[in-house]
């Protein structure tokens, strides 16, 4: 049997033939403009099913489920997202009534970062282990839970929003309304913000070679490399951001492993292991207990379409 994986995102929709053992046997992706009409949206995901399905040979009886990760708050026991940031086309749709029209085979959906979780769990840097927790690095901060092998959803699968747990009151603005979010000091956009602060306050830094408007998360990175001041700094205090939030993630989920993702997880062990050693002090049990694994992501953008395909496995 094989399953398929919808990852559906706000700029493409991933679509992947996956097999039993959790590989990819085939991709194909499409821009998901997302302004327009669901029933558009999820033509566009059978049209990608049915190229795959005719370029491998796979016959539509052979798949078992079709699952798609999806941003937003979402019922899963309905399969129906109750609303996305994302999405501007209302709330309460129907996602297993719209794949319905499309094909007869049943229909399971996730939250993006839960099914992300899920796939590097299953199949990814935390294959084996039963409790895991995984963040996502980006834009903002993603999370998902993993206990007992199983996505920890919460009420209205609602729960793993790691982001947005305070690590400093009254602090940076973040963009779910409160101020002072993990997702304010520890995002790539965050971490941008925190270089272009220091390239001005430390005008005679190597990262003033890169234009103000092309700093990425590299920029402090490849600098602090070279032995730059300021951008050794910057990366030091990121990495303070990124071990408290996580140290908070152990205290209260006490995983096996802890998975780190999104590009700036590229940078491994360079940026890992300073994360493990500022964890070490601050884990309930350190000295006591053994130390958390604190691993890099490895299965990299194909996470969510493989977690999707994954969610009925």
């Amino acid at each position: 049997m094989y399953y398929i994986g919808i990852d559906l995102g706000g700029t493409n929709i991933a679509v992947g033939l996956v097999n039993q053992a959790g590989e990819i046997v085939k991709k194909t992706s499409v821009p998901t403009r997302a302004e327009r009409p669901f029933e558009e949206i999820f033509a566009d995901m059978a049209d990608c099913i049915r190229k795959l399905l005719s370029e491998t040979g796979v016959k539509e009886s052979e798949i078992d489920s079709i699952g798609i990760g999806t941003p937003g708050c979402i019922d899963t026991e309905k399969g129906i997202l109750i609303f996305a940031g994302n999405f501007k086309f209302g709330k309460m749709v129907d996602y297993r009534a719209l794949m319905a029209k499309h094909f007869d085979i049943p229909v399971y959906i996730g939250n993006d970062a839960n099914v992300a979780a899920l796939a590097e769990a299953k199949v990814g840097a935390a294959k084996g282990k039963t409790n895991a927790i995984m963040i996502t690095l980006g834009t903002g901060v993603g999370g998902g839970i993993i206990i007992d092998g199983k996505i920890y959803e919460g009420h209205f699968s609602a729960a793993g929003e790691l982001g947005h747990i305070v690590l400093v009151k009254d602090g940076q603005q973040c963009s779910c309304g409160r101020k002072g979010c993990w997702e304010a000091y520890a995002s790539v956009t965050a971490l941008v913000r925190q270089t272009k602060e220091a390239m001005q306050a430390n005008p005679d830094s190597i990262m003033n070679k890169t234009p103000l408007d092309a700093v990425s998360g590299r920029t402090a990175f490849d600098a602090a490399k070279k032995g730059d001041k300021a951008a050794l700094a910057v990366v030091d205090r990121y990495e303070d951001y990124i071990a408290e939030g996580i140290a908070d993630m152990i205290n209260i989920f006490s995983p096996e492993v802890v998975v780190v993702g999104g590009g700036i997880s590229k940078e491994g062990d360079y940026l890992l292991d300073p994360v493990r050693a500022k964890i070490r002090g601050q884990v309930f049990g350190s000295g006591l207990l053994p130390d958390r694994e604190i691993v890099a992501a490895r299965l990299g953008n194909d996470a969510g379409l493989i977690g999707a395909a994954l969610l009925h496995a």
